[in-house]
């Protein structure tokens, strides 16, 4: 009998999960400091009709707002420089994100730099300006109004510059990880099916790359599977009925399998389809849940296929079989071959059922797949549990159109 293998758990940030929690925020928050820095989306948290509950909670709890960021688009340098220019001098004791996962990455990157004030882009891996990150941070609080990103609990903010010759890169440090994250569900009602589709395949998409990771551990399995089941459960549930009787129990379950999907890909990585996600939202107009939910499938074809013909012992063609038996609900004794081919079909079931949009719809072309290719070999192509051809992550990248 062998042991328990090696691993290693990193920071977390202290975790309050359900409905009704966003009412203890302002007292959080004060536990903090005084002086916030609230970090918003640019409609979401005004929509909810919360927002005048949440100032006036912070002002009786004894917080003064220093600040206000909103952010309306995935981080870009300028940004998160222009928001630490401007409140460098606030004597800021913590920063409040509520919003999406834009909002609390670009919040992450802004409470990491409002002491040094140093340009994002020094400690934006890959980048030749990089330089390790020294510190301090201030502390965050971190509050998704979506279930997606999960990066309430990860250490790297994704900061982008979009154009031909842009990029996604992540600063990323223990330091960085929220101090609180607060996790109400009912923060997610009034979500459109577009939103619920495309953030619940990026959580879906994190879970299944960081069970079948290179650097998966026995934690990041449980934590995989117990989120996997929660997005098979609610996913297309929620999507189909989003205001309906049964929403509130689907929102629980996103809310969740989102928050273990970031805690999944901060300490096991993803894989191809993040691999190409990146270039694909720093190249062209993309939301990254999309780029995800239009890959997943083929990127899962392509790794089964190639393991199976070039690496028929490996360790992640049983993990994709154990997939594929939880999603489509197979029983036990299917075989593992069979298994494999019914996950497959299963994503591609959910693409379809999510109506999430081709890669074409945005403006990818035969022409600019080669560039797509070029760039898809960062950090998370290194966890793919198989090495892709450049023609095999063409082909994906096709059938995507």
């Amino acid at each position: 009998m062998t042991g328990i293998p090696a691993f290693a758990l990193g920071r977390l940030p202290r975790i309050a999960f359900g409905p009704g929690v966003f009412a203890t925020l302002p007292g959080v928050v004060r536990s903090h400091g005084q002086r916030v820095l609230l970090v918003t989306g640019g409609r979401s948290l005004a929509m909810s009709g919360r927002r005048d509950a949440l100032l006036e909670g912070l002002a009786a709890a004894g917080v003064t707002v220093a600040g206000q960021v909103a952010v309306v688009d995935e981080p870009s340098p300028a940004v998160v420089d222009g928001a630490v220019a401007a409140h460098r001098g606030a004597e800021v004791d913590v920063v409040l994100a509520v919003g999406g996962g834009s909002v609390l990455d670009a919040a992450k990157a802004i409470a990491g730099l409002l002491r040094s004030g140093a340009p994002v882009t020094d400690h934006l891996e890959g980048l030749s300006s990089y330089r390790a990150y020294d510190g301090p941070s201030v502390p965050l609080v971190a509050v998704p109004t979506t279930a997606g990103t999960g990066s309430e609990a990860t250490r790297n903010a994704v900061i982008s510059e979009r154009g031909p010759a842009g990029y996604k890169r992540s600063f990323r440090d223990e330091r960085l990880v929220a101090a609180d994250a607060i996790l109400d569900p009912d923060l997610l009602a009034g979500a459109s099916p577009v939103q619920i589709a495309s953030n619940g395949m990026d959580a879906t998409t994190q879970l299944l790359e960081a069970f079948v990771s290179l650097k998966a551990s026995p934690v990041t399995d449980a934590l995989a599977l117990a989120g996997l089941a929660a997005a098979r459960d609610g996913l297309l549930a929620w999507h189909a009925d989003p205001d309906g009787p049964a929403a509130p129990a689907a929102r629980s379950s996103m809310a969740y399998a989102a928050l273990l999907s970031g805690i999944c890909l901060a300490h096991a990585g993803l894989g191809g389809v993040h691999g190409m996600a990146s270039p694909l939202g720093a190249q062209l107009p993309i939301p990254h849940g999309i780029a995800c939910g239009t890959t997943l499938a083929g990127i899962t074809r392509a790794n089964v296929r190639a393991l199976e013909s070039r690496d028929p012992g490996s360790p992640a063609l049983p993990r994709y079989a154990i997939l594929g038996r939880l999603l489509a609900g197979l029983a036990d004794e299917v075989p593992d071959a069979e298994a494999r081919e019914a996950l497959v079909a299963e994503l591609d079931r959910w693409t379809a059922t999510l109506a999430i949009p081709g890669l074409g719809h945005y403006g990818l072309g035969e022409d600019g797949i080669g560039a797509i290719v070029a760039d898809a070999r960062g950090s998370s192509m290194k966890t793919n549990p198989v090495v892709l051809t450049d023609e095999e992550l063409a082909a994906v990248l096709r059938s995507a159109l």
